[in-house]
C-alpha cells in the first residue's frame, strides 16, 4: 500500500489535477434488470454505461452516477426531502472545505459536537485497531463499498489510507450529501467513484469488493437480511461487513420507544413523522444472532470508548427511570475468513479503551 504523507486528521496535502483524476473500473449491474454489465471506466460522464437487456442507461451528473430507476426514485422521494430537511435544521453543512475536511475529528460549526465525538471515537477505533490488521494481508489497499455515504468523509479517510472506496448513497446534494465530496477531491490521490443508489440494489457486479462498510447508515434499511445478503453478493472471499455507530440496545422494547420517541419529536419540530420508509432504526442481540443463522457470516463485536459522561448514560437512566440509552457498538462481520485475523491491545487505546467481544 503506498503511503500518503499527508495528516490524518487534517489532510489538507492537494494533490494535482492529473494525479487526482486516474481512472477506476468497476463491472456494473444493472439496478432495474440486475443483469450484469460489462467493466466500464468510472470517470468519463457522458454518454453513460447502457443495459444491453432492459435499457437502463446510467447517467453521470456532476461526478455522481445516478443509479436510481424511475420507479424507485419515485420510492425515496418523500425520505429524501424529509432527510435532508432534518439535516438542514440541524445545521449539517458549512460554507466552507475545512469543516468537511475536520471530519470526524471536529466539528467546526459546533452545531452537532457530541455525534461527532461519537463519530470520531469510533472512526478512530476502526482505524487503529481493526484497519491496520487488514492492511497488513491488503498490503496494496483495499476495495471498499462505503454505502450510506453522506458527504463522503470515511470515502475521504479511506482514500488517504490507499485504499479504493466507492461512496453508495441516496443523498446527491451539496450540503451534506454526496456532492460535499467536491471538497474531498483535490486532495486524495484518486478521485472515488460515487453513486446515488439503495443498499438493497447495489450497482456492481458479484465479488468486487474486499470490504462494505455501513458508517451510521445500516438503521435505514428497510430489510436488514436483504442488505446484508446484498452486501455479500458485492464481495470478494473472504470479505468483511463493517456497521458501525447503529443505535443497538440490549431490550427490543427500548428500541420500539426511541423510535417512537423521534417520531414524535419530528412531527413537533418539523411537521411530519419522517417514516417514510419503514426502516427499524435500531439493532439487538437477537437481530445479530438472525444475522448469523441467515447468512453465514461471524460477527466480532467491539465497543469503543466514548468518554466517561458517556459510558455513564445507562446508569443515570436507571436512577431517572428512563428507558435505556442506545449504545453504539462497531460489528465486524467476516465471510469465509478461516483463522480469525488478531487484533493487538483491544482494550487499549491510547488514553482510550474497548471491549471486544
Amino acid at each position: 500500500m503506498s503511503v500518503i504523507t499527508i495528516s490524518e486528521q487534517t489532510g489538507l496535502r492537494a494533490f494535482s489535477k492529473e494525479t487526482a483524476s486516474s481512472s477506476r473500473s468497476l463491472r456494473l449491474r444493472c439496478p432495474l434488470c440486475a443483469e450484469a454489465m460489462e467493466e466500464v471506466e468510472l470517470l468519463r460522464s457522458s454518454p453513460g454505461p447502457t443495459c444491453a437487456t432492459c435499457g437502463f442507461e446510467f447517467k453521470s451528473e456532476r461526478g455522481i452516477w445516478r443509479a436510481l430507476s424511475p420507479s424507485r426514485q419515485d420510492r425515496f422521494e418523500q425520505f429524501i426531502r424529509e432527510y435532508q430537511t432534518v439535516r438542514a435544521r440541524e445545521g449539517r453543512s458549512a460554507a466552507g472545505a475545512h469543516y468537511y475536511l475536520a471530519l470526524p475529528y471536529k466539528d467546526l460549526t459546533g452545531r452537532n459536537k457530541w455525534q461527532w465525538k461519537i463519530r470520531s471515537g469510533s472512526y478512530r477505533f476502526w482505524a487503529e485497531k481493526i484497519l491496520p490488521v487488514l492492511e497488513q494481508t491488503y498490503t496494496r489497499g483495499m476495495d471498499i463499498l462505503d454505502t450510506g455515504a453522506g458527504n463522503c468523509w470515511m470515502s475521504y479517510r479511506l482514500a488517504l489510507r490507499g485504499h479504493r472506496p466507492v461512496a453508495v448513497d441516496l443523498l446527491v446534494n451539496h450540503e451534506d450529501g454526496m456532492g460535499a465530496a467536491e471538497h474531498y477531491l483535490h486532495y486524495v490521490p484518486r478521485r472515488f467513484p460515487r453513486f446515488q443508489a439503495e443498499m438493497d440494489r447495489l450497482p456492481f457486479d458479484d465479488g468486487q469488493f474486499d470490504a462494505v462498510v455501513f458508517n451510521a447508515s445500516f438503521q435505514y434499511s428497510e430489510d436488514y437480511l436483504r442488505t446484508l445478503r446484498e452486501a455479500l453478493r458485492c464481495l470478494r472471499r473472504p470479505g468483511h461487513i463493517f456497521i458501525i455507530d447503529s443505535p443497538h440496545y440490549a431490550q427490543d422494547e427500548s428500541g420500539r420507544k426511541m423510535v417512537e420517541e423521534k417520531h414524535a419529536e419530528f412531527q413537533r419540530k418539523y411537521g411530519f413523522r419522517s417514516d417514510s420508509i419503514p426502516s427499524r432504526e435500531y439493532l439487538t442481540a437477537e437481530t445479530l444472532e438472525n444475522f448469523s443463522a441467515g447468512t453465514g457470516v461471524k460477527w466480532r463485536r467491539f465497543e469503543p470508548w466514548h468518554g466517561l459522561r458517556w459510558a455513564l448514560r445507562p446508569l443515570r437512566a436507571r436512577l431517572l427511570g428512563r428507558r435505556e440509552p442506545a449504545k453504539f457498538y462497531l460489528f465486524w462481520g467476516s465471510i469465509d475468513q478461516g483463522a480469525e485475523p488478531k487484533i493487538p491491545a483491544v482494550g487499549a487505546l491510547p488514553g482510550r479503551g474497548a471491549r471486544g467481544s
